[in-house]
């Protein structure tokens, strides 16, 4: 997969910059410009300095972040054996419907390829239906799972029951001849 300059693993530089980001994309009145907001499901900030911080520590974790002078989106990697799980796939909601986060789902995708993933694995807010359906338009079929909702003020304090519904995309292996 072509490598292209705009996308690359977040810097320790760019934590402060990618957590305004994030939480400017879900919650809060900023969030409600773009489709992605989840104001309207939660209280509280989505993700602060220390949470990033554990996220790209972790082994097999790598945040990649698409920025041209400031960022405007990113999506959070973390290979599970065969799997890769994706997470906070974020575009600043002024930049929403502009194919950044399409652009970084394919990005995803090669990552998972370059690391000998067969699949994607993601978590989705169960009444996040436009969402769903967004991915599923993408190749990424619900698998039947749930999983609960955090109890945890870190996530956010859900404004009524949440779930999650576990979504999959099988990947072609691409076999080098």
């Amino acid at each position: 997969m072509k490598q292209d300059m705009r996308i690359s693993p977040l810097e320790n530089e760019d934590i402060e910059e990618l957590v305004k980001l994030v939480n400017s994309a879900y919650r809060g009145d900023s969030s409600k410009k773009g489709w992605t907001t989840e104001a309207d499901l939660l209280d509280g900030i989505r993700t602060d300095a220390s949470a990033i911080h554990s996220l790209i520590s972790a082994p097999g974790s790598v945040i990649l972040v698409y920025k041209e002078t400031v960022i405007k989106g990113c999506v959070y990697l973390h290979q599970q054996k065969a799997a890769l799980y994706l997470g906070m796939l974020t575009v600043a909601p002024d930049q929403q419907a502009n194919g950044i986060g399409k652009y970084l789902l394919q990005a995803a995708e090669g990552y998972a390829r370059e690391h000998g993933c067969t699949s994607i694995v993601m978590t989705v807010i169960d009444v996040r239906t436009e969402l769903i359906h967004w991915y599923m338009r993408h190749g990424y079929k619900p698998t039947g799972e749930t999983k609960p909702f955090p109890n945890d003020p870190s996530f956010g304090i859900p404004r009524q029951p949440l779930q999650f519904i576990v979504l999959r995309k099988e990947l072609e292996v691409i076999t080098k001849d």
